[in-house]
């Protein structure tokens, strides 16, 4: 099982930077962008383009094309013969996890900029053959150094020996593969921050028909040395289907739901999860922390629209909260009213109205009404709004660090966490 190489392309669908493809012609990574970009324009929508292509054989054998939009950046994964699409995706989300850590946002201007580093990664992170390499951060930055105004100078200067990353280590100088030899902090202190992400559909009567609640937990290690933590959680009895960073020791986690590690150095994700409530009282436990009611008619080439969105939470204020209605082919324009002076707009090239919120306090309720142009003689709009939101310092699940025990140093670590929810609910009419 083997992945035939990466592309990355801009917002116009032209490459930036690809892998070398050494056992493929040259026409094989241009099939694969040109079946992506006529799929993209063929569809009536970008969310509408299948996130594996098949690509038909030309001059090579027949292949696939699995790709991942991030901001205005799409990587492509070329894959033939029995190779799992996971697997392909699983490399897509590691590469874009390296190159968010050594450039922070990423864009084609600081691909283009830095295209030294990202060659660079290419070829430790995937062999010529196919399979992954090196994906761990700290191991990457002793063999790739992340870009930086000094690097550069002296590399147009010629220095390049003055570059080194350090002269008391070098590449896999130490013996655990995600941390760093001789980590020194003069403040000891390690921060995780859980986000969970409500997932819910809910049928016209205002009944979720699917609800859960995923979560992840992000670390940021600043310890010194080679620390051992066992980290407890209040009520770790409720997370199902959890995934690890490699460095948990999962035969703890199966016996007492307790996380024994040696931390990475630096930023890492230490754990996901779907959080599943201990009480079996109803069917779906996790309630929708609003509701929508809604009104749409239907006419000859347009339509209209009244909604009033109420928030069931009593102590707590969404942010950020968009409800987006597509209004179907053929779709013209909108007019359309907001209470409370919030903001709406139409995109013409999705036909999507957008309704936006900054804030919403507790137990509150606004009002959006409009109308809609088609040149559809039976308009077709969506049968479902779609609805975003956030919940800062609020999780689900109620998650807490209970106790965090550190052995192998003897300093005393200051631990911190902060928890914050999102929500993606499409509500059906």
């Amino acid at each position: 099982m083997a992945i035939d190489g990466l592309i990355i392309l801009d917002s116009t669908g032209r490459p930036i930077i690809q892998t070398g493809f050494r056992s493929a012609t040259p026409a094989y990574p241009l099939l694969h962008i040109d079946a992506l970009n006529n799929a993209l324009a063929n569809a009536g929508r970008p969310e509408d383009v299948d996130p594996v292509l098949y690509v038909p054989a030309g001059i090579e054998t027949p292949s696939a094309c699995c790709h991942i939009k991030r901001g205005e950046l799409r990587l492509l994964c070329p894959v033939s013969g029995d190779v799992d699409p996971l697997y392909a995706f699983a490399f897509l989300e590691t590469f874009v996890d390296i190159l968010r850590e050594y450039f922070g946002q990423i864009s084609a201007e600081t691909l283009q900029d830095n295209f030294d580093v990202v060659y660079q990664l290419l070829e430790e992170t995937l062999d010529s053959g196919g399979h992954p390499l090196t994906t761990s951060p700290n191991a990457l930055r002793d063999i790739v150094l992340p870009p930086s105004l000094l690097h550069k100078v002296l590399s147009v200067a010629g220095v390049s020996g003055l570059a080194s990353s350090s002269a008391n280590s070098h590449p896999f100088a130490s013996p655990i593969p995600w941390r760093k030899v001789g980590v020194r902090y003069n403040n000891n202190e390690i921060y995780f921050d859980v986000v969970e992400t409500l997932e819910a559909i809910v049928n016209k009567n205002g009944t979720p028909s699917v609800c859960n609640v995923w979560g992840k937990v992000q670390s940021n290690c600043k310890l010194s040395g080679t620390p051992d933590l066992l980290l407890t959680f209040s009520n770790s009895q409720s997370l199902t289907d959890s995934s690890f960073h490699p460095c948990v020791r999962l035969k703890r986690w199966s016996r007492d739901k307790t996380l024994s590690f040696v931390p990475p150095d630096g930023r890492f994700k230490l754990m996901e999860y779907r959080y599943v409530p201990t009480s079996t009282t109803t069917q779906h436990q996790v309630s929708v922390p609003l509701a929508i009611r809604s009104e749409v008619n239907l006419e000859e080439n347009g339509g209209t629209f009244d909604l009033t969105l109420t928030s069931r939470l009593t102590t707590r204020t969404m942010d950020n909260v968009s409800v987006a209605f597509y209004l179907g082919v053929g779709a013209t324009g909108a007019s359309c009213v907001a209470s409370h002076n919030a903001s709406w707009s139409f995109d013409p090239r999705t036909l999507t109205v957008h309704w936006e919120l900054k804030n919403m306090p507790p137990s509150s309720s606004y009002t959006f009404r409009g109308s809609f142009t088609s040149t559809m003689k039976t308009p077709r709009p969506s049968r479902a709004f779609r609805v975003r939101f956030e919940i800062p310092q609020h999780t689900f699940s109620a998650l807490k660090i209970d106790q965090l025990r550190m052995t192998g140093e003897q300093y005393k670590p200051y631990k911190g966490m902060r928890g914050t929810s999102a929500g993606d609910v499409e509500w059906r009419w």
